[in-house]
């Protein structure tokens, strides 16, 4: 995985482009939706409250595209992916953020190191088979009380079938639903598990907000947040 990752290290936001590039929406506009749903994360789930810091870490980042989104939501932001290509193209684009290259299935972090951790639309490049792994790794690197959070692909939704089609990295993945996603953080311990989805509509404005949020129970948006504490 890593040495496919590596090969898009230079040309990954073009690689997304041409797979969305139907939908009339550049990539930015997936990226500003998921950073303002990760500030909103922080305000629902209580973190950083009454001047706390919040540590986050951005599991499976590539190369850091999200990044410049979040600037100023946390105190700090660790980011980590399997491709160290990636790793060294996100570390120049974004010098503020701490980045590790991940080798192994276990995380270069101690147990309890973050106050939030994150994967936007990384488990489905991970195999079934470790799924479970994968949440489990989530939860031990989240001190207690602290929040993970995963953004995935919504399976329902036909037009995000034919971005995943389209897109040159995404052949191999295995998509699942919110779920499946929920049953995985139940299974692997986790507590006051939430989802929604989003991305409905093609607008950022208030409006398309509010009706976003009022049908995000239903499996409708292009993808989909699933977050629970430790």
């Amino acid at each position: 995985m890593g040495e496919l990752f590596d090969s898009y290290n230079s040309n990954y936001g073009e690689a997304v482009e041409g797979s969305i590039r139907f939908s009339g929406l550049r990539h930015d506009f997936f990226l500003v939706a998921k950073a303002d749903l990760l500030r909103r994360l922080l305000v629902e789930r209580k973190l950083g409250q009454g001047g706390a810091t919040v540590r986050a870490l951005d599991i499976g980042c590539g190369v850091g595209s999200l990044h410049p989104y979040l600037e100023g939501a946390f105190d700090s932001l660790d980011g980590c992916d399997v491709s160290q290509e990636s790793i060294l193209r996100a570390s120049q684009d974004n010098s503020r953020v701490a980045y590790r290259t991940c080798s192994t299935q276990r995380l270069p972090y101690e147990d309890g190191t973050f106050d939030l951790a994150f994967a936007s639309c990384v488990v489905h490049h991970v195999s079934p088979a470790v799924w479970l792994d994968f949440f489990l790794e989530l939860r031990r690197v989240v001190r207690p009380g602290g929040v993970a959070c995963i953004i995935e692909h919504n399976p329902y939704n036909p037009l995000t079938r034919l971005a995943v089609f389209r897109c040159p990295f995404d052949h191999e993945a295995v998509l699942l639903n919110a779920a499946k996603a929920r049953s995985l953080f139940q299974e692997t311990g986790f507590r006051d598990i939430r989802s929604e989805h989003f991305l409905l509509l093609p607008s950022a404005t208030p409006l398309a907000k509010k009706v976003e949020r009022l049908v995000s129970a239903l499996p409708l948006g292009a993808q989909y947040a699933c977050s629970a504490h430790v």
